[in-house]
């Protein structure tokens, strides 16, 4: 219990004390006129305030990342707490709020339009091909994911609201209609209230985890595993099906520590914020509460399961992390409460999926300069849906590791694209360089271990991966050393 604790205290206090020194660096100017009054348009250039931006935010970033990718990691034990909070701290909470920072300043543009400014057009094609392609992926997964978790409700068993096809189609509509419409017509009106019912959904369970689960994590768990390394912590071999922590826990588990799906989000709220005073609450404050959401399914994961982690690996063989979820709520919340949690899981997703495609029509029509009207918004919208309802009949683990993949080589590029941010302003840009360098060398290590890579040796894609990222850390250092001859 008092491991949870602590995970939540320094996640507060990493928004409390590093998140000012943060917001120093960016040069926020509270005088500064933003992209909704100098652009306004009634579609996605609108008025927000700021406690309804930060719901939207929130919700947008969430969906089920921070609830399955947890679950998924708990098979690592109480590490995968560690994870997420160091990654929050000093990697997610410092990425989502520059993505949104960079995009401010920038008028409200996409990440690849911010890259070709801030680097060349080499790397604007890259960032527009990791954003498309993640973003795409995001929409696939979070219409697959929530569709199975409503069509396996009980009380629709039987019915045709029990067929996945149907609900499937169903999110696909709404999916084009969200798409379609401005921004205040369903997102400003609907998401707040949903991000509220995440947030006290997230308290219930807590609570309901902390007073009756059988096996809460220990801070010893965490000595036992960098200190005596028992056989069931080994550094190497901690997951049941023998899986290194080494790139894989944080592959596994990106939402609610670092994820490169939030860039992609930021910019639809960055052209609606009245004041640039207000990114840090909204983008910072967003992930940090991201973060206590992963905390809290981690803690399910590790908590709610008897027989350990070997119970938990059979339930995520037989279900996978929607089953998981399942029992959960059902276990500890009784009926009524199990079926609100189930629905509101469902319904997160839905909300990030909406606005990924959204996100994907904006970028693609910034990259081409293609004029916001409602005749090419249908045009783009109606094929990009098109193919990703053919998309959901693919394997589901499958699609979900080009996700998990794409997701982490976005979050790296855009932290060295905050890194130039930060670089030309001469501010303090090692808050950004040194997360990217980690995010360098995991992102590489995987790609080159993993089945959808290279394939390579364990042996080799760790050191592969490290090296690359030392490289990129002295010639930053080595361009670092210039900066005051280059200013002058």
């Amino acid at each position: 219990m008092l491991l949870f604790f602590i995970s939540l205290a320094i996640l507060v206090l990493g928004y409390k004390f590093y998140g000012p020194f943060v917001e120093k660096q960016a040069g926020i100017d509270p005088t500064a006129i933003t992209p909704q009054e100098r652009l306004r348009d009634g579609v996605d250039y609108v008025p927000i305030s700021p406690a309804r931006a930060f719901l939207i935010q929130f919700l947008n970033v969430a969906g089920v990342g921070p609830i399955f990718g947890p679950i998924l990691g708990a098979l690592y034990g109480p590490i995968a707490l560690v994870w997420i909070v160091i990654g929050n701290v000093i990697g997610g909470a410092v990425h989502d709020y520059f993505s949104g920072v960079m995009s401010l300043k920038e008028d409200g543009k996409s990440l690849p339009e911010i890259a070709g400014h801030y680097y060349n057009v080499i790397f604007k094609g890259c960032m527009l091909v990791f954003t498309a392609m993640l973003l795409f992926f995001v929409g696939v997964v979070f219409i697959m994911s929530p569709a199975g978790l409503l069509s396996n409700l009980s009380f629709f068993e039987g019915t045709i609201l029990g067929g996945n096809t149907f609900w499937v189609l169903v999110i696909l509509g709404y999916y084009f209609l969200a798409t379609l419409l401005p921004i205040d017509k369903i997102i400003t009106k609907l998401y707040p209230l949903f991000g509220l019912l995440m947030i006290v959904m997230t308290i219930l369970v807590a609570v309901a985890l902390l007073l009756e689960a059988p096996n809460l994590p220990q801070v010893s768990g965490i000595f036992d595993f960098f200190v005596h390394n028992h056989q069931e912590h080994d550094f190497l071999t901690p997951n049941p099906d023998g899986l290194p922590v080494w790139p894989l826990l944080f592959v596994t588990i990106t939402c609610g520590a670092i994820s490169g799906f939030h860039s992609t989000q930021s910019p639809m709220i960055a052209r609606c914020l009245t004041n640039e005073k207000y990114a840090r609450p909204v983008f910072y404050g967003a992930m940090t509460c991201e973060g206590i959401v992963a905390c809290v399914w981690a803690l399910a994961g590790i908590a709610a399961f008897p027989g350990g982690y070997p119970e938990l690996k059979a339930m995520l063989d037989q279900g996978g992390p929607g089953l998981v979820v399942n029992h959960v709520a059902t276990s500890y919340l009784g009926v009524f409460g199990g079926v609100m949690a189930i629905l509101a899981v469902a319904v997160f997703p839905i909300t990030s999926g909406d606005t990924a495609f959204r996100s994907l029509r904006l970028t693609i029509m910034d990259a081409f300069k293609i004029s916001q009207t409602t005749v090419n918004r249908l045009a783009l919208a109606a094929p990009l849906l098109g193919v990703a309802y053919l998309m959901t009949f693919l394997d589901f683990s499958l699609i979900w590791r080009y996700f998990a993949f794409s997701n982490m080589l976005l979050s790296t590029s855009v932290l060295w694209l905050a890194t130039k941010y930060l670089y030309d302003r001469g501010a303090f840009h090692w808050i950004t360089s040194v997360p990217a360098a980690v995010g360098t060398a995991i992102t590489v290590a995987y790609i080159s271990t993993a089945g959808i890579g290279l394939n390579l040796p364990m042996e080799y894609s760790k050191p592969i991966g490290i090296a690359v990222a030392v490289v990129c850390l002295i010639g930053l250092a080595f361009k670092h050393s210039k900066r005051p001859a280059e200013a002058a």
